[in-house]
């Protein structure tokens, strides 16, 4: 029975995570997304964190993106390489 508890506590953590990151993926009408500075590094870097639960959003609604599209180029890439390899571990697990 504590195994259980134990595993429906960690599944209603991992629920309200997921809920509250999915929140934070903005989407920008195109037409705004032009009017705006674009993203940079730190942009990047915050769209590289929450890339899985944008991948899985955009999956149900059109207006969410994976990638920002107006960016500043290389170090918008490098910050998004960057968060999406420190989210899931890096290159540090295969070794």
């Amino acid at each position: 029975m504590k195994n259980l508890n134990n595993s429906i506590t960690r599944f209603s953590f991992l629920v309200l995570v997921f809920i509250l990151l999915t929140g934070c993926a903005q989407a920008i009408p195109i037409d705004q997304c032009l009017e705006v500075a674009p993203y940079g590094f730190f942009g990047g870097l915050w769209h590289g964190f929450i890339a899985p639960f944008s991948f899985v959003v955009s999956l149900f609604m059109d207006d969410v993106a994976l990638y920002a599209i107006n960016n500043n180029g290389s170090w918008y890439d490098f910050g998004f390489v960057l968060g999406a390899g420190i989210l899931f571990g890096g290159g540090g697990k295969a070794a």
